[in-house]
């Protein structure tokens, strides 16, 4: 029997990743703020659960990836708890439907407070995290990856995030999602082309593995263009003045990353530019909130 160790736990939760559940749930308050409508209640509560579910997720993973052969001996990516032995099965099975209940139960507040549409958000969240690389078709394995961190990362946190505020749906919300989104999604791109070899050994049919190496760059740029041109779309449909340009101070960390993605060498060196990818997602996020409530 394993002992305890909270290090290990932590590191089992991907803390690097993290800001994938921040940035929403900052950028859907700070809209929420913009309106006069902001609720510091639901929207700590929100950031609780945002973050609880992706750690469940995470533990997911991890547990999934291990039965189903996918963590290789030949693995470059952050050490997975499981297949290093650092956790047996058992134990990350029952630490990711425990995470995954305690958000479950932590979101009966914001249901509580806006009802129905965020019991199916919540639930659908929970379900697909776990679906993820869990059940009889788990989206990351058939190429599906992408698009469930796009509409959960973007739209759901964030649109939920404004919503538990304001108790109604906004349009500006849903256009602010976008870059939230794709910045989320580009995490996931880099973690792809980093294990795109090992992903073809195992089975893996990510949208490198589908469509090769070309195309996650390709869409790891496009995912950052749409970031930007999203600030432009904020000002001239919504009119919001000139400070929802902040996140343009941001230009030249996309640029190397953009620098790192085309010219790497050695594929391990995709470590730490998935951790500078979500560090970009914080900048932005961080400037687009500060933009929003400037204005």
């Amino acid at each position: 029997m394993k002992r305890f160790n909270i290090l290990t736990w932590i590191s089992a939760s991907r803390p690097q990743t993290l800001p994938a559940s921040i940035v929403p749930v900052l950028t859907g308050a700070s809209l929420a703020h913009y309106h006069q409508l902001f609720r510091w209640d639901t929207t700590i509560v929100a950031l609780i659960c945002a973050l609880l579910i992706q750690i469940g997720t995470n533990f997911a993973n991890d547990y999934y990836d291990f039965v189903k052969g996918a963590d290789r001996e030949d693995r470059i990516g952050f050490t997975r708890a499981t297949s290093a032995g650092l956790v047996t099965p058992h134990a990350m099975f029952r630490a990711t439907y425990l995470t995954m209940t305690i958000a479950f139960f932590t979101g009966l507040y914001l249901v509580w407070v806006a009802g129905w549409p965020i019991f199916l958000i919540g639930v659908l969240s929970l379900i697909f995290g776990v679906a993820y690389t869990g059940g009889p078709y788990p989206l990351g394995y058939n190429g599906l990856g992408d698009i469930f961190v796009f509409i959960f990362f973007g739209f759901a946190a964030v649109m939920g995030t404004y919503y538990v505020n304001a108790l109604e749906w906004s349009a500006d919300a849903m256009i602010a999602s976008m870059p939230v989104g794709a910045l989320a999604v580009n995490i996931l791109v880099i973690n792809n082309l980093r294990d795109v070899h090992q992903d073809v050994l195992s089975g893996k049919k990510t949208l490198g593995v589908l469509l090769g190496e070309n195309a996650l760059k390709a869409e790891y740029t496009f995912l950052i263009v749409l970031s930007f041109v999203s600030l432009i779309i904020l000002d001239v449909l919504f009119g919001y003045p000139v400070w929802i340009y902040l996140p343009l101070l941001s230009l030249p960390a996309a640029a190397l990353l953009l620098k790192q993605v085309f010219l790497h060498d050695d594929k391990r060196t995709l470590n730490k530019t998935l951790e500078q990818t979500a560090q970009f997602m914080i900048l932005f996020g961080l400037l687009l909130s500060a933009g929003i409530l400037l204005s």
